[in-house]
Formats: C-alpha cells, structure tokens, sequence
C-alpha cells in the first residue's frame, strides 16, 4: 500500500483514523499546514487537491511564492575525519563532494 499522495508537485500523507472512521494527511516538505481529510480514497483525494489549489491561490492573491518542497539541497553531519577523507578522495578523483555525494545516493538503495 502506498501511503503518499501528489499533486502538481506537492506530496500528501495518507493516514487513516480508526475512531474517526476519516482518512487524512498533510502535505509533506514544507513549513506551512495544509491538510485534508476523506470518508473514502476518491473524497481524500478530492479534498487534497482542493487543498492544494487553495493554497496556490491564497499565495497567488497574497502576492507570495508558495513553498516548494524537496528543493535539491540539504544539510548533513560527519565527522571532520570522514569529510577530509572524502574531500581528498574527490579531489584527486577530479570531482565535486556534491557530485561524489549524489551519485553515491543515486546509486542506494532508498533511491532504485
């Protein structure tokens, strides 16, 4: 079962309430709240989508650029040993940490 949902390159939870007997979710990757329910799949994906265009239009009236999600760029922590020892191993490899670094994720598992 897949547990995420998109839409014009937003990407939604998908989460279901017991209780509540809804399914729901919030858009992922982003700062601001959007969030969207459904008793069934179609009207979970209905809602999602109207969250989303609302959205886009409130940041079109407003004059603000929505948020876009999973810009490419992220911070990590290494040790200062395993950054000099990679920063030595791409210089004499004639590459950049970055490009070391995206090929090495390109080529794992998490990303097949």
């Amino acid at each position: 079962m897949n547990n995420t949902i998109q839409y014009k390159g937003y990407l939604g939870s998908v989460e279901f309430s017991e209780e509540d007997g809804i399914f729901y979710g919030k858009v992922m990757g982003i700062r601001s709240l959007i969030s969207y329910e459904g008793e069934n799949a179609k009207d979970l994906l209905d809602d999602f989508h109207g969250a989303i265009d609302d959205y886009l239009e409130t940041c079109k009236s407003e004059g603000k650029e929505p948020e876009v999600a999973y810009k490419g760029s992220f911070n990590i922590r290494i040790s200062p040993d395993l950054h000099k020892r990679l920063v030595i191993y791409t210089t004499t490899h004639q590459m950049s940490l970055n490009r070391y670094i995206e090929e090495t994720l390109e080529n794992s598992p998490a990303a097949l």
